[in-house]
């Protein structure tokens, strides 16, 4: 990303997005370049600073809401997220939707209890939101796209080629052992038989999560200043691991050709991945249609345990086939109990 991809932008909207996306490449971990180039966005302009400012404060925000436990309580304390309003109920949903469709690795979640205020509620509904493109390769392999990614796809006698010209994509490779399946990126190969991986194109780096099977990272060479010197030969990675192969050296870091592999958490895996796949935004609505929802595109059924459970308001962002994750976010922050039983899981507010 540099200044000149990213001009000012000229509405209120866009500037909210530009900030939002910033924050969350911060999240994941800035270089160098990207440090500067986000300083140079930030004070290019007053309403990009602003825009920051607001929604840092609206990340503290979900950080109060998460050590928030409302058992304790009949209603939740809205000074933990804005100042006085009418009404008892907090309508952070409009915020937390906001932030996670802005921000693809974000996910945010608001509960709340039935309330007897005389406020007119705010329309309660379900979007969809459809997912990233996706290929069906000829072979049967599955390429999806991240927002402006773009692949060229050339498979001969001898093996599967698909060239990453830009962007991130994530692959699901089908099996056949006799025909290599190659994604080049910026002068990295990355060869799988069948597995499941994702590898994205930075300006000054190449990075491949592996989150199935194994994978071998070809690294290039040093480049043209040192043709004598062979690329490094790379271990394979195996599932829950990243590599991330430096294209072009920043200040007082790693040199060109240089790999650098870590173990990712499965949190880090799936904030890395938020990108894909269907999701679903509640705007307060009852949880027992929110689980209504989640069950029409998963074989693992939520059960509402009871009548006081199913009403409880549900507002955020999520992906379709996270069940998990929606279910520990529950768990975790609001007061209710999930209890595993095959293929369902049935929801019980602790009392």
């Amino acid at each position: 990303m540099s200044a000149e991809k990213h001009p000012v932008p000229e509405t209120t909207e866009a500037i909210e997005a530009a900030a939002a996306a910033w924050l969350a490449r911060r999240d994941r971990g800035f270089t160098t370049d990207d440090e500067a180039e986000f300083a140079l966005w930030r004070f290019s302009d007053s309403r990009h600073a602003a825009a920051v400012t607001r929604l840092e404060a609206a990340w503290g925000a979900l950080d109060a809401l998460r050590d928030y436990r409302p058992e304790a309580r009949a209603h939740p304390d809205p000074d933990l997220l804005t100042g006085p309003r009418p009404g008892k109920v907090v309508r952070f949903c409009h915020v937390a939707a906001g932030l996670a469709l802005a921000a693809a690795a974000a996910l945010a979640i608001a509960v709340w209890w039935p309330s007897t205020s005389t406020v007119a509620p705010a329309p309660r509904h379900a979007i969809i939101h459809p997912g990233p493109e996706r290929l069906t390769l000829k072979d049967g392999s599955l390429v999806e796209l991240n927002a402006d990614a773009r692949v060229d796809v050339r498979f001969t006698p001898a093996e599967r080629r698909v060239q990453l010209v830009r962007g991130e994509a994530h692959f699901v490779v089908a099996k056949d052992p006799s025909l290599p399946f190659v994604v080049a990126a910026g002068g990295v190969a990355v060869r799988a038989v069948g597995t499941a991986f994702s590898v994205a194109l930075g300006e000054a780096n190449v990075a491949v999560l592996v989150t199935d099977g194994r994978v071998r990272v070809d690294a290039p060479s040093t480049g043209a200043n040192a043709p004598n010197i062979p690329a490094p030969v790379m271990p394979e990675l195996v599932a829950g691991q990243r590599a991330v192969v430096t294209r072009v050296a920043a200040e007082g870091g790693p040199a060109p050709g240089t790999v650098q592999v870590s173990d990712v958490t499965p949190a880090e895996v799936e904030r890395a991945l938020a990108w894909q796949g269907l999701r679903l935004e509640f705007v307060e609505l009852p949880l027992a249609e929110v689980v209504a929802e989640f069950n029409r595109y998963n074989r693992q059924k939520l059960v509402v345990g009871d009548a006081a459970t199913g009403v409880l308001l549900v507002g955020g962002n999520f992906r379709a086939d996270n069940v998990d994750a929606f279910v520990r976010l529950l768990e975790s922050g609001f007061g209710v109990a999930a209890i595993r039983r095959g293929d369902e899981i049935v929801l019980r507010r602790n009392r």
